[in-house]
């Protein structure tokens, strides 16, 4: 990949998008199930505006960074929520918590459909090299408009699966972890957060989440990609 302005500013907004997108879902999902922390903070917005006040490296030094050092673009945001209203109402706290990745799931479904509106139409083929930015191509078009939008679907499709497979690992402080409480009750549950609060407990998580991801996330992204290969007309 060529670590030019163009293609950081393309995987840039994209990340803007794609993590707003996320953190609104997380926001949105506690307000509609009794907790209006998020939403009075402002995060129930796809304006990333708020999310960058409340996380301004995650959501810009690190991801530029990681970027044009490394080539490809991670960082995080947050939405806050009432620790007293996730343990009084654990369940609601875990649907609150999945809301995220299924929202990037939701981005993924979206770019697929439109990926299979234009292979369709003719307008797009499978770029064959497997690469984040070049998932699909424009046919023939090289540098045209439907060229930056093959590009852009790509970053999207990409990006969205990737933030959705990460932050469903089941440890802390990622959003998996909170599966059990779709499970757990009363004092098992209280016990439970506890336990996630442990400052160490999330260093180690996220140590062997970085650890693992690498080794999960290649099969899951080649899956992902032989589904397009059946979205193609004939395929």
């Amino acid at each position: 990949m060529d670590f030019d302005l163009v293609n950081g500013l393309k995987w840039y907004i994209v990340f803007l998008f794609s993590t707003s997108w996320h953190e609104a879902a997380h926001a949105w999902a506690a307000h509609k199930l009794g907790d209006d922390t998020a939403y009075r903070g402002g995060q129930v917005s796809l304006n990333p505006t708020p999310h960058i006040k409340r996380e301004p490296f995650g959501m810009v030094l690190v991801p530029l960074l990681s970027y044009f050092t490394g080539g490809w673009m991670i960082g995080w945001a947050s939405a806050p929520y009432s620790p007293t209203w996730a343990l009084q109402y654990p369940r609601r706290a875990a649907l609150m918590a999945l809301a995220g990745p299924a929202a990037n799931l939701t981005v993924v479904l979206i770019a697929a459909i439109l990926m299979r509106v234009g292979f369709e139409w003719g307008l797009f083929a499978l770029s064959g090299q497997g690469g984040f930015m070049e998932v699909i191509t424009a046919k023939g078009q090289e540098g045209s408009a439907w060229s930056f939008v093959a590009r852009m679907l790509s970053l999207f499709f990409s990006l969205n699966l990737l933030l959705a497979a990460f932050n469903l690992l089941p440890v802390p402080p990622l959003d998996g972890s909170n599966l059990p409480f779709l499970f757990l009750s009363g004092s098992a549950a209280e016990k439970y957060r506890e336990a996630l609060r442990h400052p160490a407990l999330a260093m180690v998580g996220l140590i062997v989440a970085w650890k693992v991801f690498g080794t999960i996330f290649p099969p899951i992204f080649a899956a992902a990609l032989r589904f397009l290969v059946l979205l193609r007309p004939g395929g």
